[in-house]
Protein backbone atom coordinates (compact mmCIF):
# COMPACT_ATOMS: atom_id res chain seq x y z
CA UNK A 1 0.00 0.00 0.00
CA UNK A 2 0.91 3.57 -0.59
CA UNK A 3 0.34 7.16 0.59
CA UNK A 4 1.48 10.21 -1.50
CA UNK A 5 3.93 11.94 -0.08
CA UNK A 6 2.73 15.58 -0.60
CA UNK A 7 1.65 18.53 2.25
CA UNK A 8 -1.56 17.05 2.88
CA UNK A 9 -0.40 13.80 4.06
CA UNK A 10 0.42 15.14 7.46
CA UNK A 11 3.15 14.96 10.24
CA UNK A 12 3.99 10.96 9.02
CA UNK A 13 4.90 12.52 5.24
CA UNK A 14 7.01 15.76 7.13
CA UNK A 15 8.71 13.30 9.37
CA UNK A 16 10.45 11.23 7.20
CA UNK A 17 11.46 14.30 4.61
CA UNK A 18 12.92 16.03 7.36
CA UNK A 19 15.29 13.00 8.40
CA UNK A 20 15.84 11.84 4.79
CA UNK A 21 17.66 14.98 3.70
CA UNK A 22 20.15 15.12 6.77
CA UNK A 23 21.51 11.42 6.65
CA UNK A 24 22.71 10.07 3.51
CA UNK A 25 20.99 12.40 1.22
CA UNK A 26 24.04 12.78 -1.09
CA UNK A 27 24.43 8.93 -1.21
CA UNK A 28 20.60 8.64 -1.80
CA UNK A 29 20.18 11.26 -4.65
CA UNK A 30 23.13 9.70 -6.27
CA UNK A 31 22.42 5.46 -6.09
CA UNK A 32 18.84 7.09 -7.72
CA UNK A 33 20.36 8.94 -10.66
CA UNK A 34 23.03 4.88 -11.26
CA UNK A 35 19.76 2.82 -10.98
CA UNK A 36 17.79 5.27 -13.36
CA UNK A 37 20.46 5.21 -15.69
CA UNK A 38 21.21 1.75 -15.74
CA UNK A 39 17.73 0.53 -16.05
CA UNK A 40 17.70 2.82 -19.26
CA UNK A 41 20.38 0.88 -20.62
CA UNK A 42 18.90 -2.42 -19.66
CA UNK A 43 16.15 -1.41 -21.91
CA UNK A 44 18.22 0.03 -24.68
CA UNK A 45 19.58 -3.34 -24.91
CA UNK A 46 16.28 -5.28 -24.86
CA UNK A 47 14.97 -3.39 -27.61
CA UNK A 48 17.87 -3.15 -29.42
CA UNK A 49 19.25 -6.52 -29.17
CA UNK A 50 16.71 -9.20 -27.96
CA UNK A 51 14.45 -10.47 -30.91
CA UNK A 52 11.79 -13.68 -31.17
CA UNK A 53 15.65 -15.54 -32.58
CA UNK A 54 17.17 -15.00 -29.42
CA UNK A 55 14.58 -15.88 -27.09
CA UNK A 56 13.99 -19.28 -29.74
CA UNK A 57 17.52 -20.40 -29.42
CA UNK A 58 17.85 -19.17 -25.70
CA UNK A 59 20.32 -16.66 -26.55
CA UNK A 60 21.75 -15.07 -23.51
CA UNK A 61 24.04 -12.55 -25.02
CA UNK A 62 21.53 -10.05 -25.13
CA UNK A 63 21.40 -9.80 -21.05
CA UNK A 64 25.47 -10.18 -21.10
CA UNK A 65 25.54 -7.17 -22.57
CA UNK A 66 23.21 -5.10 -20.14
CA UNK A 67 24.93 -6.65 -17.03
CA UNK A 68 28.37 -5.22 -18.43
CA UNK A 69 26.97 -2.27 -19.47
CA UNK A 70 24.61 -1.40 -16.30
CA UNK A 71 27.66 -2.16 -14.03
CA UNK A 72 29.62 0.17 -16.20
CA UNK A 73 27.46 2.79 -15.77
CA UNK A 74 26.47 2.57 -12.63
CA UNK A 75 30.58 2.24 -11.17
CA UNK A 76 31.07 5.56 -13.23
CA UNK A 77 28.62 7.33 -11.47
CA UNK A 78 29.48 5.67 -8.12
CA UNK A 79 33.11 6.95 -9.04
CA UNK A 80 32.12 10.44 -9.80
CA UNK A 81 30.59 11.33 -6.91
CA UNK A 82 32.21 8.85 -3.88
CA UNK A 83 35.84 7.88 -5.55
CA UNK A 84 37.07 6.23 -2.51
CA UNK A 85 33.89 3.70 -2.26
CA UNK A 86 35.23 0.24 -3.15
CA UNK A 87 31.91 -1.36 -4.86
CA UNK A 88 31.08 -4.88 -4.57
CA UNK A 89 29.96 -5.86 -8.21
CA UNK A 90 28.36 -9.36 -10.06
CA UNK A 91 30.56 -9.08 -13.38
CA UNK A 92 34.21 -8.17 -13.82
CA UNK A 93 35.57 -7.39 -17.75
CA UNK A 94 37.89 -10.60 -18.73
CA UNK A 95 35.34 -11.80 -20.83
CA UNK A 96 34.98 -8.85 -22.40
CA UNK A 97 39.48 -8.94 -23.35
CA UNK A 98 41.73 -9.51 -26.43
CA UNK A 99 40.42 -10.46 -29.79
CA UNK A 100 37.79 -13.36 -28.40
CA UNK A 101 36.19 -10.38 -26.72
CA UNK A 102 36.06 -8.36 -29.16
CA UNK A 103 32.49 -8.11 -30.61
CA UNK A 104 30.75 -7.93 -27.30
CA UNK A 105 33.13 -5.30 -25.94
CA UNK A 106 32.03 -3.17 -28.76
CA UNK A 107 28.27 -3.66 -28.23
CA UNK A 108 28.90 -3.25 -24.47
CA UNK A 109 30.67 -0.07 -24.97
CA UNK A 110 28.26 1.09 -27.68
CA UNK A 111 25.19 0.44 -25.30
CA UNK A 112 26.84 2.03 -22.14
CA UNK A 113 27.81 5.28 -24.08
CA UNK A 114 23.50 5.53 -24.60
CA UNK A 115 23.29 6.68 -20.66
CA UNK A 116 26.25 8.50 -20.13
CA UNK A 117 26.24 12.74 -20.75
CA UNK A 118 30.15 12.35 -21.76
CA UNK A 119 31.11 9.06 -23.84
CA UNK A 120 33.39 6.82 -22.23
CA UNK A 121 35.83 5.10 -24.09
CA UNK A 122 36.31 0.99 -24.10
CA UNK A 123 39.20 1.87 -21.72
CA UNK A 124 36.72 3.80 -19.62
CA UNK A 125 34.11 1.24 -19.89
CA UNK A 126 36.31 -1.51 -18.76
CA UNK A 127 38.00 0.12 -15.74
CA UNK A 128 34.43 0.81 -14.55
CA UNK A 129 33.11 -2.60 -14.57
CA UNK A 130 36.69 -4.10 -12.64
CA UNK A 131 35.85 -1.34 -10.16
CA UNK A 132 33.15 -3.93 -8.71
CA UNK A 133 35.84 -6.63 -7.60
CA UNK A 134 35.86 -5.25 -3.81
CA UNK A 135 35.83 -8.39 -1.14
CA UNK A 136 32.52 -6.16 0.93
CA UNK A 137 33.37 -6.98 5.14
CA UNK A 138 32.51 -5.77 8.13
CA UNK A 139 34.32 -2.22 8.27
CA UNK A 140 33.98 1.14 6.62
CA UNK A 141 31.80 1.39 3.90
CA UNK A 142 31.19 -0.18 0.03
CA UNK A 143 28.28 -0.27 -2.29
CA UNK A 144 26.95 -3.31 -3.84
CA UNK A 145 25.48 -3.65 -6.97
CA UNK A 146 23.30 -6.45 -9.21
CA UNK A 147 23.23 -4.60 -12.60
CA UNK A 148 20.49 -7.34 -13.62
CA UNK A 149 18.59 -9.42 -10.82
CA UNK A 150 16.39 -11.61 -13.16
CA UNK A 151 18.17 -12.49 -16.27
CA UNK A 152 15.09 -14.33 -17.74
CA UNK A 153 12.28 -12.10 -16.77
CA UNK A 154 14.82 -9.64 -18.90
CA UNK A 155 14.69 -11.92 -21.93
CA UNK A 156 11.13 -12.55 -21.59
CA UNK A 157 10.36 -8.67 -21.55
CA UNK A 158 8.98 -9.08 -17.84
CA UNK A 159 10.32 -8.62 -14.38
CA UNK A 160 14.07 -7.99 -13.68
CA UNK A 161 15.55 -5.15 -11.58
CA UNK A 162 18.83 -3.46 -11.16
CA UNK A 163 19.42 -3.13 -7.25
CA UNK A 164 22.03 -0.64 -5.65
CA UNK A 165 22.94 -0.81 -1.87
CA UNK A 166 24.83 1.03 0.47
CA UNK A 167 27.10 -1.27 3.19
CA UNK A 168 28.43 0.04 6.11
CA UNK A 169 29.78 -1.08 8.97
CA UNK A 170 28.33 -4.90 7.66
CA UNK A 171 25.02 -3.19 7.81
CA UNK A 172 22.50 -2.36 4.58
CA UNK A 173 22.08 1.45 5.15
CA UNK A 174 20.31 2.47 1.72
CA UNK A 175 18.77 0.17 -0.80
CA UNK A 176 17.37 1.69 -4.29
CA UNK A 177 15.65 -0.93 -6.79
CA UNK A 178 14.18 -0.17 -10.29
CA UNK A 179 11.85 -2.07 -11.91
CA UNK A 180 10.98 -0.99 -14.96
CA UNK A 181 8.81 -3.44 -16.00
CA UNK A 182 6.54 -3.91 -12.73
CA UNK A 183 3.22 -2.26 -12.74
CA UNK A 184 3.25 1.02 -10.41
CA UNK A 185 -0.03 0.13 -9.44
CA UNK A 186 -0.24 -3.90 -9.25
CA UNK A 187 -4.13 -3.25 -9.32
CA UNK A 188 -3.71 -2.21 -12.54
CA UNK A 189 -1.56 -4.69 -13.82
CA UNK A 190 -1.62 -3.24 -17.91
CA UNK A 191 -1.18 0.49 -16.66
CA UNK A 192 1.52 2.32 -15.98
CA UNK A 193 4.95 0.45 -15.78
CA UNK A 194 8.60 1.54 -13.99
CA UNK A 195 8.77 1.44 -10.61
CA UNK A 196 11.83 2.79 -8.25
CA UNK A 197 11.72 1.80 -4.75
CA UNK A 198 14.46 3.64 -2.00
CA UNK A 199 14.80 3.00 0.85
CA UNK A 200 17.16 4.84 3.61
CA UNK A 201 17.70 3.37 7.29
CA UNK A 202 15.04 4.89 10.13
CA UNK A 203 13.54 6.88 7.15
CA UNK A 204 11.22 4.75 5.83
CA UNK A 205 10.46 2.95 2.57
CA UNK A 206 9.44 4.91 -1.03
CA UNK A 207 8.36 4.20 -4.25
CA UNK A 208 8.74 6.77 -7.38
CA UNK A 209 8.11 6.49 -11.19
CA UNK A 210 11.14 4.94 -13.25
CA UNK A 211 12.78 7.75 -15.52
CA UNK A 212 9.97 10.21 -15.46
CA UNK A 213 10.20 13.46 -14.51
CA UNK A 214 7.98 13.42 -11.74
CA UNK A 215 9.89 13.32 -8.48
CA UNK A 216 6.61 12.77 -5.99
CA UNK A 217 7.25 9.88 -4.03
CA UNK A 218 4.84 7.71 -2.09
CA UNK A 219 5.52 6.05 1.09
CA UNK A 220 5.09 2.40 0.61
CA UNK A 221 4.44 -0.08 3.47
CA UNK A 222 3.91 -4.22 3.64
CA UNK A 223 0.38 -5.67 4.12
CA UNK A 224 -1.57 -5.47 7.60
CA UNK A 225 -2.80 -9.15 7.27
CA UNK A 226 -2.68 -10.54 11.33
CA UNK A 227 -3.68 -14.26 10.16
CA UNK A 228 -1.44 -15.99 7.37
CA UNK A 229 -4.47 -17.76 6.72
CA UNK A 230 -5.00 -14.59 4.50
CA UNK A 231 -1.80 -14.20 3.06
CA UNK A 232 0.20 -14.85 -0.06
CA UNK A 233 3.34 -15.76 -1.67
CA UNK A 234 5.54 -14.06 -4.00
CA UNK A 235 7.60 -16.48 -5.46
CA UNK A 236 10.06 -17.25 -7.95
CA UNK A 237 8.90 -17.91 -11.70
CA UNK A 238 11.90 -19.63 -12.27
CA UNK A 239 11.58 -23.43 -10.27
CA UNK A 240 15.58 -23.64 -10.18
CA UNK A 241 15.73 -20.61 -7.77
CA UNK A 242 12.98 -22.06 -5.08
CA UNK A 243 11.64 -25.16 -3.75
CA UNK A 244 8.20 -25.16 -4.64
CA UNK A 245 7.55 -28.32 -3.26
CA UNK A 246 8.57 -26.95 0.30
CA UNK A 247 6.79 -23.78 -0.48
CA UNK A 248 3.67 -25.91 -0.67
CA UNK A 249 3.93 -27.60 2.84
CA UNK A 250 4.83 -24.38 4.31
CA UNK A 251 1.62 -22.67 2.63
CA UNK A 252 -0.58 -25.65 3.88
CA UNK A 253 0.85 -25.25 7.62
CA UNK A 254 0.15 -21.44 6.95
CA UNK A 255 -2.93 -22.47 5.79
CA UNK A 256 -2.50 -20.18 2.78
CA UNK A 257 -5.02 -21.22 -0.16
CA UNK A 258 -4.56 -17.93 -2.51
CA UNK A 259 -2.92 -17.97 -5.56
CA UNK A 260 1.05 -16.64 -5.57
CA UNK A 261 2.25 -13.65 -7.26
CA UNK A 262 4.90 -15.04 -9.37
CA UNK A 263 7.80 -12.70 -10.87
CA UNK A 264 11.37 -13.24 -10.98
CA UNK A 265 14.07 -11.12 -9.36
CA UNK A 266 14.04 -8.61 -6.22
CA UNK A 267 11.00 -7.00 -7.53
CA UNK A 268 9.55 -9.81 -5.25
CA UNK A 269 11.00 -7.74 -2.40
CA UNK A 270 9.11 -4.65 -3.77
CA UNK A 271 5.90 -6.59 -4.30
CA UNK A 272 6.12 -7.30 -0.68
CA UNK A 273 7.32 -4.30 0.57
CA UNK A 274 4.24 -2.17 -0.99
CA UNK A 275 1.53 -4.90 -0.04
CA UNK A 276 1.31 -6.21 -3.20
CA UNK A 277 2.21 -9.93 -1.57
CA UNK A 278 2.29 -10.59 1.96
CA UNK A 279 5.63 -13.01 2.16
CA UNK A 280 8.50 -14.00 -0.11
CA UNK A 281 10.80 -17.07 0.62
CA UNK A 282 13.73 -17.89 -1.10
CA UNK A 283 14.32 -21.39 0.24
CA UNK A 284 17.68 -23.15 -0.05
CA UNK A 285 17.63 -25.50 -2.74
CA UNK A 286 20.72 -27.14 -1.42
CA UNK A 287 22.81 -27.22 1.52
CA UNK A 288 25.88 -25.91 -0.46
CA UNK A 289 24.51 -22.92 -1.97
CA UNK A 290 25.62 -19.36 -0.54
CA UNK A 291 23.46 -15.87 -1.54
CA UNK A 292 25.52 -13.76 -3.09
CA UNK A 293 24.87 -9.87 -0.83
CA UNK A 294 24.13 -8.49 -3.85
CA UNK A 295 21.13 -10.54 -4.35
CA UNK A 296 19.47 -9.39 -1.15
CA UNK A 297 20.86 -6.17 -0.13
CA UNK A 298 18.86 -3.47 -1.47
CA UNK A 299 15.64 -5.31 -0.85
CA UNK A 300 16.39 -6.04 2.48
CA UNK A 301 16.68 -2.65 3.61
CA UNK A 302 13.27 -1.61 1.89
CA UNK A 303 11.05 -4.77 3.06
CA UNK A 304 12.32 -3.38 6.70
CA UNK A 305 11.90 -0.06 6.11
CA UNK A 306 7.96 -0.83 4.46
CA UNK A 307 7.54 -2.42 8.36
CA UNK A 308 8.28 -6.26 7.49
CA UNK A 309 11.26 -7.94 8.82
CA UNK A 310 13.65 -10.53 7.09
CA UNK A 311 15.74 -13.26 8.50
CA UNK A 312 16.99 -16.45 6.98
CA UNK A 313 15.57 -19.96 7.25
CA UNK A 314 16.55 -20.40 10.54
CA UNK A 315 15.51 -17.01 11.67
CA UNK A 316 18.49 -15.01 11.93
CA UNK A 317 19.19 -11.78 10.41
CA UNK A 318 20.87 -11.71 7.25
CA UNK A 319 24.43 -10.25 7.82
CA UNK A 320 26.10 -8.81 5.17
CA UNK A 321 29.43 -8.50 6.94
CA UNK A 322 30.57 -11.36 5.89
CA UNK A 323 32.23 -10.39 2.43
CA UNK A 324 30.32 -10.92 -0.82
CA UNK A 325 28.44 -13.79 0.21
CA UNK A 326 26.13 -14.35 2.93
CA UNK A 327 28.02 -16.91 4.22
CA UNK A 328 26.35 -17.22 7.89
CA UNK A 329 22.84 -17.76 6.45
CA UNK A 330 20.75 -19.80 4.74
CA UNK A 331 17.80 -18.90 2.38
CA UNK A 332 15.33 -15.66 2.94
CA UNK A 333 12.31 -14.93 4.13
CA UNK A 334 10.50 -11.82 4.36
CA UNK A 335 6.96 -11.11 5.84
CA UNK A 336 4.64 -8.28 7.24
CA UNK A 337 5.29 -8.59 11.22
CA UNK A 338 2.15 -9.82 12.01
CA UNK A 339 2.33 -12.99 10.61
CA UNK A 340 6.69 -13.58 10.63
CA UNK A 341 7.28 -15.22 13.22
CA UNK A 342 4.35 -17.74 12.25
CA UNK A 343 5.71 -17.81 8.88
CA UNK A 344 9.80 -18.58 10.60
CA UNK A 345 7.91 -21.51 12.41
CA UNK A 346 6.23 -22.85 9.40
CA UNK A 347 9.61 -23.13 7.43
CA UNK A 348 11.54 -24.26 10.60
CA UNK A 349 9.02 -27.26 10.69
CA UNK A 350 9.66 -27.93 7.06
CA UNK A 351 13.05 -27.37 6.80
CA UNK A 352 13.62 -29.28 9.86
CA UNK A 353 17.90 -31.31 9.51
CA UNK A 354 17.74 -30.57 5.89
CA UNK A 355 20.30 -27.41 6.22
Amino acid sequence: MSVPLTHSTGLISARFYSARVVYLEKERAVAIEAVESASRVCEAVFKRLVTDETLTKKDKSPVTVADFSAQAVVNNILEKYFPNDPIVGEEDSKDLLGEEGRVLREKVVELTNTAVNTPMSTEEVLKAIDRGQYAGGSTGRHWTLDPIDGTKGFLRGEQFAVCLALIIDGKVRLGVVGCPNLPYDMSQPEGEKGVLAVAVEKQGAFQRKLNVKDFIETPIFVSIVEDSCNASFCESVEAGHANHGDSAKIAELLGITKQSVRMDSQCKYVAVARGDADIYLRLPVDSKYVEKIWDHAAGNIIIQEAGGQVSDVNGEPLDFSQGRTLSANKGVIAANANIFGTVVEAVKATLSNKF
